[in-house]
């Protein structure tokens, strides 16, 4: 088979025409939108019969009193209620039931035609109908088609009428005492038809053409909104590379694909290889080389190309279409920048994008063998913006995942901050008085007894603070359903390991809290009462749960010493002054709450924390 060169690219005869309906692969409608349009499109149809039907009987000389009009229209209308009522029963449209109705739809509006076939047709709409339906349910071949067959059988009609069918066929109704049909085959003349037809052609066209555009439009955006969702801060970078990469290698039915990446301030390439050789994705590394910039990031006027190799030698062909940063096309542009890239890695035809992150990092992405599914520069607009969307969200999961292992490391280091300043410090001084105590237990009995119970003391002490660190180390999985008996069973715990009074009180049955809310009020609470414990010194302690203006409301009061504060403060002013628990500040910011403290020294404390119902930090 011929081929030929356009655009810089080999295609192959009557190719463009087969890739406008490729496109549609990549996001299909579904069954649910399917059956709206057709539902509307029914709708449609009865409204414009009625009206049809209406302006007839105002005036009836546009079809000659005849009785078959009217009777015609009155089962258009019929049939049209039945589709509404159809579609309303049943959850699916089938292909077949929508190119059977569009085929009635393309004979009714011929048959009703033919009795009013004047300058001032009143059905000449039931075309323009029949069109707009094709260019709703499908696109650009299918309504031109639709035109087309409505120019065929208006020309079939016509010369059916010169040749005296309605004339039979007004002698067998006669013949049968049925009316005539009152057609007038004077008003299917050449020249009507012939500029009938032409506004036909050019309005399917252009109809065709504008829901081409706007359904290519809008699987453009679902397939952009789709990998965007392959981004998960859970899968990590690699992961989110992977399926990121699969799904275009999917969607080009590409062989490889390669994405080469540099942190600007650093000169190592981080370059890595996917491939979907039996439908499942590989992701892996390549070894760094030192000339992987060369290779692979060579400064270039490009920032997308379609290249391909002359014949089946290792060169590029002289002429390959690129484009700029802006998405212009640049002129004149060599291939030399690809020489080492050709000489590395074997293909027919290649596609380049380049992406930047911010200031700190730059790569290329490389589609290898691709089968394209349109014209090569729109496919290199496409996946221009493609990357401009995608490229900020694997941004953002490399810096969420290097901010989750700093704030780990961080935890980290607090836990063993915490390890040493408490526990080991405490069971070295635990250590150092038993040795103490061996030594005088046969001189002073007396003492070993009074000291070997301020030991037991200080041991449950530590026993406590271990526990409540390892209660902060657990990773909480809680949501609105148990919060209420967590909470429950916090302050049960804290009872009875702490020996202080303590109650639970709640004013709701039930909560509608977002999971991340759940964690954080769980986390302050068991927070606050870890703070009670240390530092209040108190001997009854009281948590409630309740709603407020539309949201929720947390209360911590204890009798204890109170803060070193005197009267009631909100978050900004505890902030200005630098005073309060950090940590439980630090988590109701998190939730967007509010924090109010009101402290009585020497008489007591009570938190008072208030949660909005919409958190944007927490919903994105």
């Amino acid at each position: 088979m011929a081929s030929f060169l356009f655009n810089g690219r080999t295609c192959l005869p009557f190719r463009a025409v087969q890739d406008r309906f490729l496109w549609r692969l990549r996001a299909p409608l579904g069954p649910g939108e399917i059956r709206r349009t057709e539902r509307w499109l029914a709708s449609a149809r009865v409204f414009l019969a009625v009206s049809s039907l209406v302006a007839i009987w105002m005036d009836p000389t546009e079809i000659r009193y005849s009785i078959w009009a009217f009777g015609l229209l009155a089962f258009y209308i019929a049939q049209g209620v039945n589709i509404i009522i159809f579609l309303r029963r049943r959850q699916q449209s089938t292909a077949s039931f929508r190119v059977l109705v569009h085929s009635a739809d393309v004979v009714w509006a011929v048959l009703i035609s033919s009795f009013a076939a004047g300058d001032s047709n009143p059905f000449f709409l039931f075309f323009v109908f029949v069109l707009a339906a094709a260019a709703y349910r499908w696109g650009l071949w299918e309504t031109v088609s639709t035109a087309a067959a409505e120019v065929t059988l208006l020309w079939a009609q016509s010369f059916g009428l010169h040749r005296g069918l309605h004339v039979w066929i007004n002698l067998f109704l006669l013949r049968h005492h049925l009316p005539a049909l009152q057609l007038d085959a004077g008003g299917f003349g050449a020249k009507p038809l012939f500029m009938r037809s032409i506004y036909l052609l050019v309005l399917g066209w252009l109809l065709g053409y504008l829901a081409e555009q706007q359904k290519q439009l809008r699987a453009e955006k679902a397939v952009i909104a789709r990998t965007l969702g392959r981004a998960r801060v859970e899968a990590g970078l690699t992961g989110t590379l992977q399926e990121i990469a699969g799904e275009l290698l999917s969607m080009y039915g590409a062989k490889h694909l390669l994405i080469a990446s540099q942190e600007i301030n650093h000169y190592r390439i981080y370059v890595s290889q996917v491939s979907a050789p039996d439908g499942e994705t590989s992701f892996r590394w390549l070894e760094a080389s030192s000339s992987d910039r060369e290779t692979y990031l060579a400064d270039s006027a490009a920032a997308a190309c379609y290249a391909e190799r002359v014949g089946k030698g290792t060169e590029l062909s002289p002429r390959i279409l690129a484009l700029d940063h802006e998405g212009s096309r640049v002129d004149d542009l060599t291939p030399e920048f690809l020489g080492r890239f050709v000489q590395k890695h074997k293909f027919d035809r290649a596609i380049m994008v380049a992406f930047a992150f911010g200031q700190e990092w730059r790569g290329r992405v490389f589609l290898l063998d691709p089968a394209l599914t349109g014209e090569t520069e729109e496919e290199l607009h496409f996946l221009q913006e493609l990357v401009r969307q995608v490229g900020p969200a694997v941004y953002n999961v490399l810096l969420l995942r290097r901010l989750r292992l700093r704030a780990g490391a961080v935890e980290r280091a607090r836990f063993a901050r915490e390890l040493h300043d408490g526990a080991i410090q405490s069971l070295i001084a635990v250590e150092m008085q038993v040795d103490v105590l061996r030594r005088q237990s046969t001189t002073k009995p007396d003492l070993v007894v009074r000291e070997l119970g301020r030991i037991q003391g200080l041991l449950r002490e530590e026993v406590l603070k271990l526990r409540e660190l390892m209660q902060q180390m657990k990773t909480l999985d809680v949501d609105a359903k148990r919060l209420l008996g967590l909470i429950h069973d916090t302050v049960e715990r804290f009872q009875r390991e702490t020996g202080i009074s303590a109650r639970f009180l709640s004013d709701l049955t039930e909560l509608d809290m977002p999971q991340p809310v759940c964690r954080e009020v769980a986390r302050i609470v068991q927070e606050a009462l870890v703070n009670v414990r240390k530092h209040s010194q108190a001997r009854q302690v009281l948590v409630r749960l309740g709603a407020r203006n539309g949201g929720w409301r947390v209360e911590i009061e204890d009798d204890g010493r109170g803060f070193p504060f005197s009267g009631r403060l909100s978050q900004d002013q505890l902030d200005a002054m630098n005073k309060g628990p950090l940590v439980i500040k630090e988590r109701v910011r998190v939730i967007e709450g509010e924090l109010t403290i009101e402290s009585n020294p020497g008489r007591g404390a009570r938190l008072e924390i208030t949660v909005p119902r919409q958190q944007g930090a927490i919903h994105g």
